[in-house]
C-alpha cells in the first residue's frame, strides 16, 4: 500500500507539471522551430469597384479571399489588412485623401471607413439589414461609394454610398453621421441604379442606372440635390443595351471641372448623353468605326475609357466636359487581333502632377517572346500624346498569362521610373518597374486546396570518379586527395564528442548550404531529425508549389497544363494527392496529383500528375533541363467528372479512381497493378454519397468483373443506410492513418480496455435543417457492412451546422456549437451529475468519444483482425465526455508519430486566429467527476472540468496570426516524440510539436562535457588505483 501511494503521489506531481508545459515555446525558438506566411488572397480584378489602386507607395486591395489589404510598393510586403467574415463580402471600395471606405455585405449593408496609411479602423456605420439585402449578379451591381471634398454646403468631407441598387446615403465622413437618404418609388424592382455621378459646380449628383426592358436594358437617370438628397427629376435614356457588365460607362471631367455624361455601346456604335441638371438634352453618336466592346480602366472620373474596335484594336476615348463632347484621342498602334501577339491588357491611371491620363498595354509578343509594355501618356491641354514600349522578361511557363494590369500614375513620364503591377493566371501579383522585377507574392498560396509532406533522403557525400582503368599511380593520387580532409574530420569529430555539439531538436532545420552547394551535395537533403521536409501543396488557380517545411522558402513551383482545353480555356481544380514513393524506394519519392479539368466549354474529365517532390519535375520526364521546362502535362485517365479516389491497399499505392459509371481506373494502369487489384478485390470496400435532394443515402460498394458492361472492374452496391428525410451529406471522413502501438488501456485495477479498431470506420457527418429544431449528425459507420458503430445528434446553431470532427485509431473528437443550453453543467464544484446552476450555457462544445471492444474490461474481440461480417465486430461500447471551449475552430486534426507511441493530442485552428493544442489527458472521457481514486492517479486521470483551460501555453502559433485555416496536415518525424503540423489557409503556418516532450533526445541542458569529464577521471583513477588494490592483494596473501 505505502508503493501504492508512492505511485500515486508521483503520478500526480508528473501529470500536474506536464498537462499544459510540454507546449510552451521559448521566445528564443520562435522562427527556428516554427514560421508563417502571411497572406492576402487573390486581388479581385473583374470590377473597376474592387481592383486594385496605387495609393501613394501602397497598393490597396479587395481580394478574393475576402481581404483588403495595403501592401508596400516598394518590396511587396504586407503593411496592413482587414479580414472580413465570409457572410459580409467586400462589395466595393475607394480611396480618397488618406482614408480607404469600404461596403460590405448583402447589398452593401455596412459601410467602414479605414486609415490608408496603418490600416485603423475610423468608421463603422450599418446602413441596413443584411437580411434585407438585394443579391443581384454580379454581387456588387447596385453598390457604389463616392467621396466629397468640403463645400460651403457640407463644411466636412461627405461619403455617398449608393446600397442595394436603389439606395443613396449623404454621411458626413468623419462621424458616419446621415445627412440625408434617398429611396427610389420602385426600390429597386424595375430599375437597379449602378452609378453615382456627381457635379459640384451645380449641387447636383446624377444616380445612373439600368431599366429592364423586354429584351434588353434601357438606362435610367435622377438628378438628386447634394445638399439635401431632393428629387429633382428623373428620366429614361433611350438606349438598347444587350450586356450591361460590358456595354456601359459612366464618365465624369476631371476633379473640379463638373460635367457627366453616360457613354454605352449599342449595335457596334458608341453613344453618348451629357447629363445635365434639367435632364434635358439628346443623345449622340460617334461616327466612323464599329466597336465591339467598351471598358473603364480605372479612369472613368477622369473622363477617360477604352473602346475596342471592331478588329480588336484599343482606342483611348476622352470627354471634354468643358465642350460637352466624347471622342477618341488615342489608338494603340499594331493593337488589332493578330497572330503575332495576344489579346491585350489596358490599364489607366492618372499622371500625380498634371492628372492627365495615362494607359499602358500589355501583351504578349511572339516575334520576341516576350511580355511587351506600351505606355500612352496624353496632354490633354495641349492636345498631343506620347507612346513608347519596351520588353519585359516575364516568365510564361512559372506564372502563366497576364490577367490584369495596373499603371502607377505617381511615376514619373521617364519610361525608367514607370511601375507597373500584374496580377497572372497563377494568382501571382508582380510589380516591374520599367522592365525590372521588383518583387513577387505567391497569392495562389492562399487557395491551396490540398497538401502533403515527403520525406527527404539523407544527404549524399560527393566521391571522386574512379576510372575502370585506373592504374596504381593515379589510385594512389586519388586517395591522397580524398584524405586530405581526414584531420579537419577527425578534429571535427572529437570537438562534437567533446562539448556534444550535435544537432538540437531546438535549432533551425533550414540547411546552411548555398544553393550550389546543395547541388553539389546531391541535391535537397534531410536534417538529422528529419524535421526538414517538402510540402507539396497544389491551389485552386492551377499551380504546384514545393515548400522548405523547416523555412517556408518555395523550393519549385509548376503550372499544371490545362492539355487539350488550353485552346478552349478552364482550369485545374486539386482533388486529391497522394505519395506513392519514398525515400526507401529506389526511383526515390514520388506524388500523385488528382485533378479535375473543368474546360469553358462545361466539359469535365480527370486528370493525373506524377511529380517527383524533390525538383517538381514530371516523373516521367526525367533529365529535361529547367529551361526547356513548359507546364506540367497530366495523363487524362477519366473522360468526364470523379465520383471516388483512394489508394489501394496492395502494398504499391495504386491510386483507384472511379468514374461517373463506378468504373475502376488505376494508376499506373499496368498488368501488375491490374492483377493486383483483381486480388485484392474480394476485400476492398468502399462507400458513397447518392440520391436526390431530400433522400440521400450512404451507399456501400464492392468491385466486380462485368466484362459485357466494361472492360474495367464496375462498383456494385452492397448495403444502403437510408438517412432522415431531408438530410443532407456534407462530408466523409476517413480516419488517420498511422502505425498503433498498443491495443489496449491499462486500469489501475489492471484489467484492460481494449480498443476498437474496426479499420473499416469512417466519419459521416450530416446535416438536417428542416423542422423544428435544425440539427446536425455525426455517424461512425463500418464501410463493410453500414453498421453504426457511433452515432450522436447535436443542434444546428441558426440552422446551419458548422461541425469539425477527427477519428483517430478508436478515439473521435467533435466539435459543434450548442445554442440550446443544454449539455454540460455550469459549475464543477457539485457532486458528479447534480446542475447546481439549474440548466446549462451555450457556447462552443467538445465532444470525446473512446470506443472500446466489448461491454466490460477484459472483454476482447480482436476488432482489427476480426472479419467484418462477424457479429463480434458489433461488440463495442463507446464512452463519451463533453467539454466547454471558449472558441470556434475552422480545422482540426491529431497528432501522428513515426511509431504510434507518443501521446497522441489533437491540432485545433480557432476562429481567433490561432493553431492550438489540446492535450490527450484533458480530452480524456473518463476523467472522474469527484476526487480521483488512487487508481485513478495512477492511471495519470485528473478530476473532471467541463470548461476546458485557455492557456495561451498551448497556443502552438504564440503571437503569429494565423488567420481563416481551412485544413490541418501532420507528419511524422524520424524522432518518435515529434510531430510536423502544417496549417493552411488565409496564412500558412509549420511547426513541430512534441505531445510527450523530446524523451527520445537528450535535453538542452544536459552538460555532456562533465559527462566526458568525469568518464575521464573515472578512467584515469582506475589506471592509477588497479595496481595499487594488485599489489595489495598480493600482499595480503603472503601474510594469510
Amino acid at each position: 500500500m505505502r508503493l501504492l501511494g508512492c505511485k500515486a503521489l508521483f503520478a500526480a506531481l508528473w501529470l500536474g507539471t506536464r498537462t499544459v508545459s510540454v507546449w510552451a515555446l521559448h521566445e528564443s525558438d520562435v522562427g527556428l522551430v516554427d514560421w508563417t506566411q502571411k497572406l492576402v488572397g487573390v486581388p479581385i480584378y473583374s470590377s473597376p469597384l474592387t481592383a486594385p489602386v496605387f495609393h501613394g507607395d501602397l497598393i490597396l486591395m479587395a481580394t478574393s479571399a475576402n481581404v483588403l489589404a495595403g501592401v508596400n510598393a516598394t518590396d511587396g510586403s504586407v503593411v496592413w489588412r482587414s479580414i472580413y467574415d465570409a457572410e459580409d463580402p467586400i462589395m466595393s471600395y475607394t480611396d480618397h485623401g488618406d482614408t480607404v471606405s469600404t461596403l460590405s455585405g448583402p447589398g452593401g449593408a455596412t459601410l467602414r471607413a479605414y486609415d490608408a496609411n496603418d490600416g485603423a479602423l475610423l468608421l463603422e456605420k450599418r446602413l441596413h439589414d443584411p437580411l434585407l439585402g438585394k443579391l443581384h449578379d454580379p454581387g456588387n451591381l447596385g453598390t457604389r461609394l463616392l467621396h466629397l471634398d468640403e463645400s460651403g454646403e457640407a463644411p466636412s468631407e461627405t461619403i455617398l454610398a449608393l446600397t442595394n441598387g436603389y439606395t443613396v446615403h449623404s454621411l458626413d465622413a468623419t462621424t458616419g453621421e446621415t445627412r440625408w437618404t434617398w429611396v427610389a418609388s420602385d426600390q429597386g424592382s424595375l430599375i437597379i441604379h449602378t452609378h453615382l455621378l456627381a457635379d459640384p459646380k451645380s449641387s447636383t449628383l446624377f444616380v445612373a442606372g439600368l431599366a429592364k426592358s423586354t429584351a434588353s436594358f434601357t438606362l435610367h437617370v435622377t438628378a438628386l440635390s447634394l445638399s439635401t438628397g431632393e428629387e429633382l427629376t428623373s428620366h429614361n435614356i433611350p438606349a438598347n443595351l444587350a450586356d450591361a457588365r460590358t456595354d456601359y460607362v459612366a464618365l465624369t471631367g476631371p476633379a473640379g471641372t463638373g460635367g457627366a455624361c453616360l457613354s454605352w455601346l449599342e449595335k457596334g456604335v458608341i453613344k453618348v448623353a451629357v447629363l445635365k441638371p434639367d435632364l434635358k438634352g439628346s443623345v449622340l453618336s460617334i461616327p466612323g468605326a464599329k466597336y465591339k466592346r467598351v471598358e473603364d480602366i480605372g479612369l472613368a472620373m477622369n473622363g477617360q475609357y477604352l473602346a475596342y474596335k471592331e478588329d480588336g484594336a484599343g482606342q483611348v476615348m476622352h470627354f471634354d466636359a468643358e465642350k460637352g463632347v466624347l471622342k477618341a484621342i488615342w489608338e494603340f498602334p499594331e493593337s488589332a487581333s493578330s497572330s503575332e501577339y495576344s489579346e491585350s491588357t489596358y490599364a489607366g491611371a492618372h499622371d500625380a502632377a498634371t492628372k492627365d491620363p495615362r494607359v499602358v498595354r500589355a501583351f504578349w509578343s511572339n516575334k520576341h517572346n516576350r511580355i511587351v509594355h506600351q505606355v500612352f501618356a496624353a496632354d490633354v491641354a495641349a492636345d498631343k500624346a506620347t507612346n513608347a514600349g519596351y520588353v519585359v522578361p516575364f516568365d510564361t511557363s512559372e506564372h502563366g498569362v497576364i490577367r490584369y494590369a495596373l499603371l502607377d500614375g505617381s511615376s514619373t513620364s521617364e519610361m525608367e521610373t514607370t511601375r507597373v503591377l500584374l496580377i497572372t493566371s497563377t494568382g501571382a501579383v508582380q510589380l516591374w518597374k520599367h522592365n525590372k522585377l521588383q518583387w513577387t507574392r505567391e497569392e495562389a498560396l492562399s487557395t491551396i486546396q490540398v497538401a502533403e509532406f515527403v520525406e527527404l533522403p539523407e544527404r549524399k557525400v560527393a566521391g571522386t570518379h574512379v576510372d575502370d582503368d585506373e592504374g596504381y599511380v593515379s589510385m594512389l593520387r586519388r586517395q591522397l586527395g580524398d584524405a586530405k580532409n581526414l584531420p579537419h574530420f577527425i578534429i571535427s569529430f572529437i570537438r562534437r564528442f567533446a562539448t556534444g555539439s550535435y544537432a538540437s531538436v531546438s535549432s533551425s532545420a533550414s540547411p546552411s548550404l548555398s544553393e550550389g552547394e546543395a547541388a553539389s551535395h546531391g541535391g535537397l537533403s534531410r536534417d538529422t531529425f528529419g524535421f526538414r521536409q517538402v510540402i507539396v501543396a497544389a491551389t485552386s488557380y492551377g499551380k504546384l508549389y514545393g515548400i522548405d517545411s523547416s523555412s517556408g522558402r518555395i523550393l519549385w513551383s509548376r503550372v499544371l497544363g490545362l492539355g487539350w482545353a488550353a485552346k478552349v480555356g478552364g482550369r485545374i481544380i486539386p482533388v486529391k494527392i497522394y505519395t506513392t514513393r519514398t525515400v526507401a524506394d529506389a526511383e526515390g519519392p514520388r506524388v500523385v496529383v488528382v485533378t479535375q479539368r473543368r474546360a469553358d466549354n462545361t466539359l469535365v474529365d480527370t486528370v493525373v500528375f506524377h511529380i517527383d517532390p524533390l525538383t517538381g519535375e514530371d516523373a516521367k520526364e526525367d533529365g529535361v533541363p529547367k529551361a526547356q521546362r513548359n507546364a506540367l502535362e497530366g495523363k487524362d485517365s477519366i473522360a468526364g467528372p470523379l465520383m471516388e479516389t483512394f489508394l489501394v491497399p496492395d502494398g504499391n499505392k495504386t491510386v483507384l479512381l472511379l468514374d461517373e459509371f463506378l468504373q475502376a481506373r488505376l494508376y499506373p494502369e499496368t498488368p501488375a497493378t491490374q492483377k493486383a487489384l483483381e486480388e485484392i478485390t474480394p476485400s476492398l470496400y468502399f462507400m458513397l454519397r447518392a440520391g436526390e435532394a431530400g433522400a440521400r443515402q450512404l451507399v456501400g460498394h464492392q468491385l466486380t468483373a462485368a466484362p459485357d458492361l466494361s472492360e474495367h472492374l464496375v462498383g456494385y452496391p452492397t448495403w444502403t443506410l437510408p438517412l432522415q428525410p431531408h438530410e443532407e451529406i456534407l462530408s466523409v471522413l476517413p480516419p488517420t492513418q498511422g502505425p498503433i502501438a498498443s491495443v489496449g488501456k491499462v486500469l489501475g485495477n489492471r484489467a484492460t480496455l481494449y480498443k476498437y479498431l474496426n479499420p473499416h470506420m469512417r466519419v459521416v457527418l450530416t446535416a438536417l435543417p428542416i423542422g423544428d429544431k435544425p440539427s446536425c449528425g455525426v455517424y461512425v459507420v463500418d464501410g463493410v457492412k453500414g453498421s453504426i458503430v457511433y452515432n450522436a445528434r447535436v443542434p444546428a446553431a441558426g440552422g446551419r451546422c458548422d461541425v469539425h470532427a477527427s477519428l483517430t485509431e478508436n478515439w473521435l473528437v467533435y466539435h459543434y456549437y450548442d445554442d440550446e443550453s443544454a449539455g454540460v453543467p455550469t459549475t464543477t464544484d457539485s457532486p458528479a451529475g447534480e446542475d447546481t446552476a439549474g440548466g446549462a450555457v451555450k457556447g462552443w462544445r467538445v465532444v470525446s468519444v473512446e470506443i472500446y471492444e466489448g461491454q466490460n474490461p477484459d472483454d476482447k474481440t480482436s476488432s482489427s483482425d476480426l472479419s467484418a461480417f462477424s457479429s463480434a465486430s458489433l461488440h463495442g461500447t463507446a464512452i463519451e465526455t463533453s467539454f466547454i471551449t471558449t472558441q470556434g475552430i475552422t480545422a482540426i486534426a491529431s497528432t501522428s508519430t513515426k511509431f504510434g507511441v507518443t501521446t497522441k493530442d489533437i491540432i485545433i485552428a480557432t476562429k481567433k486566429h490561432s493553431i492550438q493544442a489540446i492535450p490527450r489527458r484533458l480530452l480524456d472521457p473518463r476523467r472522474p467527476h469527484h476526487k480521483p481514486t488512487a487508481e485513478e492517479i495512477e492511471e495519470m486521470l485528473v478530476q473532471y472540468d467541463p470548461v476546458l483551460p485557455d492557456d495561451p501555453r498551448l497556443v502552438l502559433s504564440h503571437n503569429y496570426e494565423v488567420a481563416n485555416v481551412r485544413q490541418i496536415v501532420t507528419a511524422p518525424s524520424l524522432l518518435e516524440s515529434t510531430t510536423l503540423v502544417f496549417a493552411f489557409g488565409l496564412d500558412l503556418f509549420c511547426t513541430r510539436i512534441a505531445p510527450s516532450n523530446t524523451f527520445d533526445v537528450l535535453s538542452e541542458g544536459f552538460n555532456k562535457v562533465q559527462l566526458v569529464l568525469t568518464i575521464l577521471g573515472l578512467t584515469v583513477a582506475i589506471a592509477i588505483t588497479k595496481p595499487m588494490v594488485r599489489r595489495k592483494r598480493l600482499r595480503e596473501r603472503w601474510y594469510q
